[in-house]
């Protein structure tokens, strides 16, 4: 019998720093009605003294307290970030070792605010292959990479961390996926640029731990190609539609360029901000709180992804 991956389990956790649109109103020149007017963002989680392994560590205990679940029965743990700890370990690699999930295989995957749909299609991937339990987390600290002198990057941006438990199933719940990437778009989007310092190297070379973007370019990128690929996998009958959440605005146009109802698509900007690949898992866990969405439901819902590298991508799948 063919073995297939199903979500049951989801957790999140986010800082307790909540800070407003005023307050950052104090800090540079921007206002409330200037931030969610444009964005839909009142509010963002930053860490006082957190890392993103602290973040990942806390969803990955809350996971296992929720299911159940033993920390060794665990057959590996993902986590999709693009702003880890180190260059290596890999952020995974430091949950395994603080959960002591001492039997699971361990790495991160850096696809940005497309993170965690790109890690979750490698986890199903991996159940129905032979593996039985998995961890999927998306976790950021945006904050650490944030320029806080220029308002068009660092009011968007939050922290925070939320994931899932893959197991084994006998009934099929993904259904479609469509992942896609664009590298002749890269630099539209870039953060934490090395400087080679080596002595051999005779180029010239820079070093910026700040996120930079161009607005202009995400934006259309995220009404044309975004919304072709999810056009690609949606189906009618699909109940909810889960996107990352960057902007309303875009997920207003998506909705009215797909002709899908925009009740249809959950948000949860306004208190989050954008939390690049944390947003699809964090969302994914408030809905399910809320009741809105029901693990084993058969609800069918898609989760969308669109960020730096460029890389999009949307999984269509049941509950």
């Amino acid at each position: 019998m063919n073995q297939h991956a199903k979500i049951t389990c989801t957790s999140r956790y986010v800082p307790k720093n909540a800070v407003s649109n005023d307050q950052l109103s104090t800090m540079m020149d921007t206002s409330d009605e200037w931030i969610s007017s444009r964005t839909g963002i009142r509010s963002r989680n930053i860490v006082t003294n957190e890392n993103t392994s602290d973040l990942c560590i806390k969803v990955a205990e809350k996971l296992l307290k929720k299911s159940g679940k033993n920390a060794e029965d665990l057959d590996f743990i993902l986590v999709a970030t693009m702003t880890p700890d180190f260059g290596t370990p890999s952020v995974a690699c430091l949950v395994q070792g603080s959960i002591l999930a001492n039997q699971a295989f361990a790495f991160d995957i850096s696809a940005a605010c497309t993170g965690f749909v790109y890690a979750l299609s490698m986890g199903e991937k991996l159940i129905r292959t032979g593996k039985k339990l998995g961890m999927v987390i998306g976790g950021e600290t945006l904050s650490k990479v944030l320029d806080w002198e220029d308002r068009s990057t660092a009011v968007l941006f939050g922290d925070g961390a939320a994931g899932v438990l893959l197991e084994a199933s006998n009934e099929e719940h993904f259904l479609k996926e469509k992942l896609q990437a664009d590298g002749q778009r890269a630099k539209s989007l870039t953060s934490g640029y090395l400087e080679n310092k080596s002595p051999f190297y005779t180029g010239t070379s820079e070093s910026s731990s700040y996120l930079q973007m161009t607005g202009r370019d995400i934006y259309d990128f995220s009404l044309n190609d975004v919304t072709n690929n999810i056009r690609e996998i949606v189906d009618e009958d699909v109940d909810y539609l889960l996107l990352h959440q960057a902007n309303k605005r875009i997920i207003e146009k998506i909705s009215k360029k797909l002709k899908v109802p925009r009740e249809k698509f959950l948000t949860n900007m306004e208190h989050n901000g954008n939390t690049s690949a944390a947003s699809i898992p964090l969302l994914l866990d408030e809905s399910v709180e809320k009741g809105v969405l029901q693990l084993g439901s058969k609800q069918k819902i898609v989760l969308t992804g669109y960020g730096g590298g460029l890389t999009w991508g949307s999984i269509l799948l049941t509950l």
